[in-house]
């Protein structure tokens, strides 16, 4: 009896030690921390900082708007993960948009140098609302870990025209009483600024997002606008915590969700799905020389067995490996709307081919692997 009780206790210890000194990614597995609890940061982003990595996500329960906020994991060597707590809790004051009940997905966190500020931009969905609202949302904190003070939400751009908008779309009566859906004619109008002109005043429509800091520092916020038809990118003021009405349009009418938007060699790519509300899709990858486009279209950059569906997973985010040159990862969720605390995680490297992005599935793979 007492050898079965020392076995069990050596099992369970050469358990314990495995989560807590992982060195390998495992993609679709439960990722535990080294509190030894299932990560619980989805749709997330990462932030590097004082030589730790920041992992921001949706804290998930047994239904998807918020209950708790958005947590906050660190981690040295991208492995393993300590929980630091929730960054950014729930309102129980029921005038508070961000009160317990609203949906806040794909938080993101960037780095003000010149206010020494980390600042948190996220999608709100105002509570009971569905997805009406289409709002984004910031909030700010002094330290990476937060707690983050939720500062006020938006509908960016309220009043401005993007980039490149012909002066006779600005003028046009069409709406979309005049119109059948998903016609021809549809299509046409909503690239011609159907949706722009409707919310021109009030200000535009922004559900999935991501955040991007380039390297002189300018900051820009990427979202779906449009009912989703259309990806904004827009820039952000210098604190970072509101928008300057400098914006542009990606691929018009192409029903793009889920951007990921990163920088190689003086070239900017991005990687999208398309809209299939949970249910997987082919990822899309663009690429341009000027952050402000135009934007050329690179096809789907999965490759492989379930690389129309970007291995059961859509794309949040993808993370520059600190001391690697070119090595970066493509971070995505597998989305599970019926439990979605189960919801797992997808991280697979991120290579290049003849200056396109290339995403092959692994069992399980390291750092080692980048070349």
């Amino acid at each position: 009896m007492k050898n079965k009780k020392n076995i069990l206790f050596y099992l369970l210890l050469m358990s314990v030690l495995s989560w807590m000194n992982a060195q390998e990614f495992h993609p679709g597995e439960i990722w535990k921390d080294t509190q030894g609890n299932p990560i619980n940061a989805h749709g997330g982003g990462i932030l590097f900082q004082n030589n730790t990595y920041y992992w921001y996500g949706e804290h998930k329960d047994k239904t998807n708007d918020a209950r708790i906020g958005v947590t906050c994991y660190s981690s040295r060597d991208l492995y393993n993960w300590k929980y630091e707590g929730v960054a950014l809790a729930v309102s129980n004051d029921p005038g508070s948009e961000i009160v317990s009940g609203c949906i806040i997905e794909r938080p993101k966190v960037i780095y003000n140098k010149k206010n020494k500020e980390y600042i948190m931009w996220f999608h709100l969905e105002l509570k009971d609302q569905g997805y009406k609202a289409a709002k984004t949302a910031v909030a700010v904190s002094k330290t990476p870990a937060g707690p983050f003070v939720y500062v006020k939400s938006y509908n960016p751009d309220a009043g401005h025209w993007p980039l490149g908008f012909k002066e006779e779309w600005k003028h046009k009566e069409i709406t979309e009483g005049d119109l059948k859906g998903w016609t021809p004619e549809w299509e046409k109008e909503v690239q011609e600024g159907l949706y722009i002109r409707r919310d021109f005043k009030n200000g535009q429509m922004a559900r999935d997002m991501t955040l991007f800091v380039d390297d002189n520092g300018k900051a820009y916020h990427i979202h779906s606008s449009e009912e989703n038809m259309t990806l904004h990118i827009s820039e952000l003021t210098d604190d970072y915590k509101g928008f300057t009405g400098k914006y542009a349009l990606i691929a018009p009418g192409g029903q793009n969700e889920a951007p990921a938007l990163f920088k190689k060699d003086g070239m900017y790519y991005l990687i999208t799905s398309g809209c299939t509300s949970w249910d997987p899709n082919a990822a899309r990858s663009f690429r341009a020389k000027s952050i402000w486009g135009p934007w050329e279209s690179l096809g789907n950059p999965a490759i492989g067995e379930d690389a129309e569906t970007t291995f059961h997973s859509q794309s949040t985010f993808v993370l520059p490996v600190h001391g690697k040159k070119d090595a970066f990862i493509f971070m995505a969720d597998r989305w599970r709307p019926k439990n979605p605390i189960d919801g797992r995680y997808i991280w697979l490297p991120l290579e290049f081919q003849n200056g396109r992005p290339v995403i092959r599935w692994k069992d399980h793979w390291s750092l080692k692997d980048f070349k």
